[in-house]
């Protein structure tokens, strides 16, 4: 009499304890899904951070190398202009091989010297300077390739040029068709009594810097000399020695060059960190040696 009460109230108890445990079912299979989550998200990271470091073996990437300079040398200084641009730019020079400058290593650096003094007595002087200075520059891993080396020396031989001692009336003056990039800087200085009439050109062509500097002068008494025909002079001189360093590297095969006149085919790079040490410091100051 007792058994049908006894059984409901078991059955009453199995479906209390059944729905009692579905709720810990759920929060179990939701705990576990989170963890799966986690797992995923951490594989991922894992598998970011291979990628970025090289690979799933961590290997760096291998920084990527500057390409080579395309000049691996330089012409001897003093016979980079011809006898005859030599006859028109100091015709009066007593030492037509010119003077070479001292040179660490001149490989990579050198420069020569010619003067000119056409003494005509009471009638008065024509004096004239000139100096031609190459600089090369070589690839460097840590500072660069050869060209964008080049790109800094020009920049700053420029900015030295315009920012002469004594200078007067600075006129800086882009110069296409010498080399990848030219500049003109023109300016007057006086010494003692007479006016000396400046030109200095930089000229970039692949990772080399020519620079010719140019002034004259009329001596006592004489009249100074035209200063478009010193700037033309100048320009004339630049491309026959931006041509001399393009054809010295010529069995070489160097680069973007048309040999044949010292124009560049195709510019490469700009900019650089270079600077100090390429060519011996510029006078702003005309000799008279």
């Amino acid at each position: 009499m007792h058994r049908p009460a006894q059984r409901q109230r078991q059955r009453l108890t199995r479906v209390l304890v059944g729905a009692a445990a579905v709720p810990v079912i759920l929060f179990a299979s939701a705990c576990s899904g989170d963890s799966g989550s986690d797992g995923d998200k951490k594989d991922s990271g894992a598998e970011s951070s291979a990628s970025a470091s090289g690979g799933a073996d961590g290997a760096a990437d291998k920084p990527a190398t500057v390409e080579k300079a395309a000049f691996a040398k330089l012409p001897e200084p003093c016979a980079t202009l011809s006898k005859k641009t030599l006859g028109d730019l100091v015709p009066a020079t007593k030492n037509k091989a010119g003077k070479t400058g001292t040179s660490d290593d001149v490989s990579t650096r050198g420069n020569c010297t010619w003067d000119s003094l056409d003494n005509n007595g009471v009638d008065g002087s024509q004096f004239r300077w000139l100096r031609v200075s190459l600089n090369r520059f070589e690839s460097d891993q840590s500072l660069g390739s050869g060209a964008k080396r080049a790109q800094g020396n020009f920049t700053k031989q420029v900015t030295d040029a315009q920012a002469a001692k004594d200078a007067k009336g600075v006129k800086t003056t882009p110069v296409p068709g010498v080399g990848d990039q030219a500049t003109l800087v023109s300016y007057d200085v006086k010494k003692e009594k007479d006016t000396f009439k400046q030109q200095t050109l930089v000229a970039r062509v692949e990772n080399a810097v020519v620079t010719v500097d140019y002034n004259g002068a009329g001596l006592a008494g004489d009249k100074s000399p035209d200063e478009a025909a010193l700037a033309k002079d100048t320009q004339k001189a630049a491309k026959e020695a931006v041509a001399a360093v393009a054809a010295a590297n010529k069995a070489g095969g160097a680069g973007g060059t048309d040999k044949s006149s010292g124009t560049p085919k195709g510019d490469k790079d700009d900019n650089s960190k270079d600077g100090s040490g390429a060519k011996p410091k510029s006078d702003a100051k005309p000799k008279s040696e």
